[in-house]
């Protein structure tokens, strides 16, 4: 188990994932968690990753960085996405081998599994078909950096684990209207809407594609349990073992924000994969479950939205992938 007293670093541009990490390591009493992520380095520039794990020496590490996006955001800037997390991936991961890291949890995405994956889908379906083609530039550098853990694990005998969790929303969501994923984008627009008296909103696709979500902080906690209790080459899907259609998601939140108005449905605009649940029967064998209703967490995000408004609709980056 991780030393309540050891340093952990928790490698994020500022984003959902990581702020619910530390808020989760804050909670369990961990005491030498190191500074937030908008002090550390820019983990794209290699120097300056290398200075920071010289000069803070971390114990721990969860490498949950790097640009993401919704299905726009993929389709305008395909490179810069791929870039980034590449760059990101090999920076961190140089970094923990060469300065004795005793752990290091990488987190993927649910978008590495191919499009027209079997559901639910297993970890021995990864590589066995062609990736979603909106996300693809994406999704390729996602599974490159889980495929350098595995690597630095086998050549190095290094403690690197990988995990791949469902769609995450919660607090810190990007809400912006460009680059948002669906939760964030739909839920700042119904927002708006209700405050303009809108009669209908157009919601991007047919809304039968399915998805799985899971809240932020269900997922921090997931995080911290795989670093205490796991320690394997496998990939570990965390997800919570339901999925929605888009249609019911957008209901769902109208419910949340209290919006009335008609959903309407663009066919014309990508759907993205048609369906992608998780196979997470081997993190409940282990013994974590999530804790939050998708209605509850929906609540709570929109809580958070309405008291960080001028902050969230400025965000400009995305932290999760349709």
């Amino acid at each position: 188990m991780m030393d309540k007293r050891a340093k952990i670093y928790v490698a994020d541009n500022d984003g959902l994932i990581g702020r619910a990490i530390l808020a989760e390591l804050e909670r369990e009493g961990y005491e030498h968690v190191l500074p937030a992520p908008k002090d550390g380095p820019t983990l794209t520039e290699a120097a300056e990753v290398d200075e920071y794990f010289v000069r803070c020496q971390p114990s721990y590490v969860f490498l949950v960085g790097g640009k993401t996006g919704g299905i726009k955001a993929n389709q305008s800037f395909p490179a810069v996405l791929m870039r980034d997390n590449l760059l990101v991936n090999c920076h961190v991961i140089e970094s923990a081998f060469r300065h004795g890291v005793k752990k290091l949890l990488y987190l993927a995405s649910s978008c590495v599994y191919p499009k027209l994956s079997d559901q639910p889908m297993k970890v021995q379906y990864l590589m066995t078909g062609k990736l979603e083609p909106t996300n693809e530039p994406y999704a390729t550098a996602k599974l490159a950096g889980l495929l350098l853990c595995q690597a630095y694990r086998r050549q190095f005998n290094k403690p690197f684990i990988t995990a791949i969790p469902s769609n995450v929303f919660g607090p810190d969501d990007d809400f912006s209207l460009e680059d948002s994923h669906v939760v964030g984008a739909l839920m700042r627009r119904m927002h708006e809407a209700k405050t303009r008296g809108q009669a209908h909103i157009d919601v991007w696709g047919s809304g039968l594609p399915r998805r799985e979500f899971i809240f932020s902080r269900d997922l921090a906690r997931a995080c911290l349990f795989l670093m205490d209790a796991y320690d394997g080459d496998e990939p570990v899907n965390v997800g919570v073992g339901s999925d929605w259609s888009i249609r019911e998601i957008a209901e769902m939140i109208c419910e949340a924000v209290g919006y009335n108005g008609e959903l309407k449905f663009d066919r014309s605009k990508p759907d993205g994969m048609p369906a992608k649940l998780l196979d997470s029967s081997h993190l409940k064998q282990m013994g974590w479950m999530p804790q939050t209703s998708m209605r509850a967490a929906l609540a709570i995000t929109y809580e958070w939205f309405l008291q960080h408004r001028s902050d969230a609709e400025g965000k400009q980056d995305g932290r999760a992938v349709l």
